[in-house]
């Protein structure tokens, strides 16, 4: 199970990985899941059950795809032997991972709070339209895409005449390298 942020999506992904007895990180495993060799790789704790072996994990941490990892937080895998892992209770990673996204957040480049506060209202006046009205909610955010796109391509112009690296604008966004210059690229793309 992967977490994202709507923000950050697959940049910060997030899921609860597996921590060894001797504080080290496994390695994904291969899992088959058919008689072709078909399967998947993970590093996420419950495939490290030592089963078919596969090491076992000694405790779990908030892992994101950044490179971050969480504290460690023990498994009693007498309470996980026998029962259904989809019921264990992994909200202590979970937590950890958010407080991660709050810390990118504080990070990324602030927008003014007057902004901020003008897009909340047009949000919750559209979840509204959009329940009232929904061809007129529609219409709006046609409206909107037009601005956004038109506003994105003069902001990407002026990205790329600053000269700004990927490692800045990445950091300015919350997005990795890669991220942050597919959002760029698509700004510049969309303005031919």
């Amino acid at each position: 199970m992967a977490w994202r942020s709507e923000e950050f999506g697959e940049s910060h992904e997030g899921f609860v990985g597996a921590v060894l007895a001797d504080g080290s990180e496994p390695k994904p495993v291969h899992l088959d899941v058919g008689r072709d060799g078909c399967g998947f790789e993970t590093g996420e704790w419950w495939a490290y059950n030592g089963w078919l072996g596969r090491p076992k994990a000694a405790a779990r941490r908030a892992s994101c795809a950044c490179g971050w990892r969480g504290e460690s937080h023990p498994i009693d895998w007498e309470q996980v032997d026998g029962h259904d892992l989809d019921d264990l209770d992994t909200s202590d990673a979970y937590d950890d991972w958010w407080e991660h996204i709050r810390a990118v957040e504080r990070r990324t480049i602030p927008l003014p709070e007057e902004l901020s506060c003008l897009m909340r209202q047009v949000e919750q006046r559209l979840d509204a339209l959009a329940e009232t009205a929904p061809v007129a909610a529609l219409k709006a955010v046609a409206m909107l895409e037009r601005m956004a796109g038109r506003v994105g391509k003069e902001a990407a112009y002026g990205v790329q005449a600053d000269d700004v690296s990927g490692e800045a604008l990445g950091r300015a966004l919350g997005l990795s390298v890669d991220s942050a210059r597919e959002r760029l690229d698509r700004h510049l793309r969309a303005g031919r």
